[in-house]
């Protein structure tokens, strides 16, 4: 096997294999080295090009669905699949070696994609082929794709004068690079700091599993000895929440916070300059579109369809909140007062969260570390697992898995039926329906480390179709990842509940791809409108708030038993403790999101401060702080680590608890654990994908439109 290195001809690899290109269903991770990428990249964009530009020949007196539709998705996707797994090994295995080789092809690889949907000659097919009688005759989800594919043309600038569309075209492919640096200042700022404590009379208030995780860290990177430990904080979720949750000493909380606003603020990782050229990057792409701004643009074929009208979402909701927030925000000042005997006693941001969650102990005699032993990770999966076999008529099944080193061979005694993972750590599962058939698979990786980008995550490697005609059923594949409490002191991992909820939020996504059954595979699973992709993951996280669902996978680690009734009841007393709190953050990120990419725009893009200019547009949304943090718009990666993203979109979380909260309360109605109810859910939206408006599909389940009562009664702010 010839080694290929960045910088190298391609000629010299020719006769390689090529990995990336070539890997089967079971993912063959150990050949996948950074070595190929430059070479395995270049070929499959090379094969693309040469099939789009045969698209571009074909008779336009032979047009038909599968001459221009299917031979388009065709043509794609070997590039497509190629560089999933690229994209998604730079997320979980981040490294020197990969991210030179991610970096070098990035630039022609987002050309390719910028280019494709400004390609005057597929254009120009297409746009035939939707006049021809053969396109008037399409039905259904073909027809469905063909509308969407017009319009991917139309919204990426097809229609626009030839030097507009370079222009387009060349955004689209700075965007990428820039966007992309903005993503690994986040991880390598966030990477470079570390908390090392040596005296162990600092860590007072600190949970024991959040001083032995410390413990553990510290071990692991060879600092302290038996004699004399020492704990190692981080940034990573876990660690830092930790501290500014529970820890006495405000000088540490402070420490820490400090680091966490530092995260792309500071050289050499600074991410002002790349978040100014981003907004001016999405602000000229816009204009050339003849849209007002980006979110215009963005939201055009979302269920909001305008940045107005989001923004009106989002005003209206903050509107119905705001007398809420404002007193839980007094109430918390109050009770620090008191704790402290002062009369009056502002907080600062490093000190919130703490008195947040001493006033939450001290009203409902609650500590969510109480309910750690009956969530180990292993159990609430399989019980999220069973619930989900029940409700949606499936089986899920964990498979024997090895991890190989990069390059290195398959160990001796290892079964070849064990498929391959990118980490130890990583579990693989399938997914049958009731009558055995295989309807995907997946991946887990659950906890940090220092290669992997912070945050949870689902993602899709191979999309698999139902079988249509003589075609057979090809199979899905996705991933699901997170950065979970890892296990520490000989216990299992025992998570909190709120991480509780993001493992059912991710596998909701997961559910969306692997229960697909739409014949287009672009159409398939998360590939919706962004303010509809939320629905399933965030109806997931209801049943980690209802008993019956909860028995299913909430068992001590110990003792197998169920969450007490006195524990319970007090879990679900607090649920709705400082909800207009909770909800405002959400609104203040999307309200912060619309603002950049609307009125504010052009002023960020110029050099206007952007501290002061996102504190004047979230007046109103914030809670009241002695002292002002800085925007978290540098480190914000929803928003600016790719060239669309959730950037425009953040509302959509919002816009999406609107839509589950209501789709839950026929579950609610008809038996949270009721198959008909969950059959229904999988038929009407989890199986269809984008093969109909998401109105439809919502309508479709409830036999109406949206509801926003549901949202405001289930915060206990109605």
């Amino acid at each position: 096997m010839t080694v290929f290195r960045v910088g190298e001809s391609l000629m010299h690899c020719m006769s390689s294999d090529h990995p990336f290109l070539d890997a089967p269903f079971h993912v063959l991770w150990s050949r996948l080295t950074a070595e190929h990428v430059v070479a395995d990249i270049t070929v499959a964009l090379e094969g693309a090009k040469e099939r789009i530009d045969a698209l571009c020949r074909t008779d336009r007196g032979r047009l038909s669905f599968e001459t221009t539709l299917q031979a388009l998705e065709d043509a794609l996707t070997p590039l497509n699949e190629a560089w999933g797994l690229v994209g998604h090994l730079d997320g979980v295995c981040n490294g020197p070696a990969l991210r030179e080789a991610h970096n070098a092809v990035l630039p022609a690889v987002s050309e390719f994609y910028a280019g494709l949907y400004l390609n005057e000659s597929l254009w120009d097919m297409f746009r035939t082929f939707a006049g021809t009688p053969e396109a008037a005759k399409l039905v259904g989800v073909q027809r469905r794709f063909l509308e969407e594919t017009l319009a991917d043309f139309r919204q990426s600038g097809a229609d626009l004068p030839a030097e507009t569309r370079q222009r387009v075209e060349a955004l689209e492919a700075e965007l990428a690079q820039v966007t992309q640096k903005f993503s690994e200042n986040v991880l390598d700022s966030t990477n470079a700091w570390e908390l090392v404590i040596e005296d162990e009379g600092r860590l007072s208030g600190l949970p024991e599993s959040a001083r032995a995780a410390a413990l553990a860290d510290a071990q692991a990177k060879g600092l302290g000895t038996e004699e004399r430990p020492v704990w190692r904080f981080t940034l990573k979720g876990p660690s830092l929440t930790a501290v500014l949750e529970h820890a006495d000493d405000e000088a540490l909380r402070r420490e820490v916070w400090e680091g966490s606003i530092g995260v792309g603020r500071k050289d050499p990782w600074d991410n002002t300059g790349l978040l100014r050229e981003i907004l001016r990057l999405r602000q000229e792409k816009a204009a050339l579109m003849g849209k007002a701004n980006f979110a215009d643009l963005v939201l055009e074929r979302r269920m909001a369809g305008s940045g107005d009208r989001a923004l009106g979402f989002v005003t209206d909701l903050h509107g119905r909140i705001a007398t809420a927030f404002n007193r839980q925000c007094r109430e918390l000042q109050e009770f620090k007062a008191e704790e402290v005997h002062a009369p009056a006693a502002p907080l600062e941001p490093w000190e919130a969260a703490y008195w947040a969650e001493k006033r939450r102990k001290a009203m409902y005699d609650f500590d969510e570390e109480e309910l750690r032993p009956w969530f180990p990770l292993e159990g609430v999966l399989d019980g999220m697992f069973r619930l989900s076999e029940r409700l949606f008529g499936i089986e899920i099944r964990e498979r024997e898995s090895v991890f190989i080193e990069p390059g290195g061979v398959r160990p001796e005694g290892v079964s070849e039926e064990a498929v391959e993972v990118w980490h130890p750590e990583v579990k693989f599962y399938e997914i049958r329906n009731s009558r055995g058939v295989h309807l995907g698979s997946f991946y887990a990786d659950w906890h940090p480390r220092d290669s992997k980008r912070g945050g949870a995550w689902m993602n899709y490697l191979k999309t698999g179709t139902p079988p249509v005609g003589e075609r057979d059923r090809q199979p899905h594949l996705g991933l699901i990842c997170g950065n979970m409490s890892p296990s520490v002191a000989g216990k299992p991992a025992l998570l909190l509940h709120h991480e509780v909820e993001t493992v059912f939020h991710e596998f909701g996504h997961l559910l969306h791809h692997l229960l697909g059954q739409v014949e287009v595979k672009s159409l398939n699973g998360v590939n919706v409108a962004w303010d509809f992709v939320e629905l399933p993951s965030q109806i997931m996280e209801n049943f980690c708030w209802e008993r019956e669902s909860l028995d299913f996978f909430a068992r001590h680690y110990e003792t197998g038993e169920p969450v007490p009734a006195k524990l319970f009841k007090k879990m679900l007393a607090a649920r709705n403790y400082l909800s207009a709190v909770s909800c405002m953050r959400q609104l203040a990120f999307a309200r912060m999101d619309l603002g950049l990419h609307m009125h504010e725009a052009e002023a960020v893009a110029s050099g206007a401060d952007v501290d002061a200019t996102v504190e004047m547009m979230l007046k109103g949304y914030l809670m009241p702080l002695r002292t002002a943090p800085p925007t978290m718009a540098r480190r914000f990666t929803h928003l600016f680590a790719s060239p669309v993203g959730y950037a425009a979109g953040y509302y959509s979380y919002k816009w999406a608890e609107v839509l589950d909260a209501d789709c839950f309360s026929r579950f609610q109605r008809e038996g949270v654990l009721n198959p008909e109810t969950g059959h229904a859910f999988r038929d009407c939206v989890l199986s269809r994908g984008n093969s109909e408006p998401p109105e439809k599909l919502f309508r479709d389940f409830m036999g109406r439109d949206p509801d926003l009562s549901a949202l405001l009664v289930r915060s206990g702010l109605d």
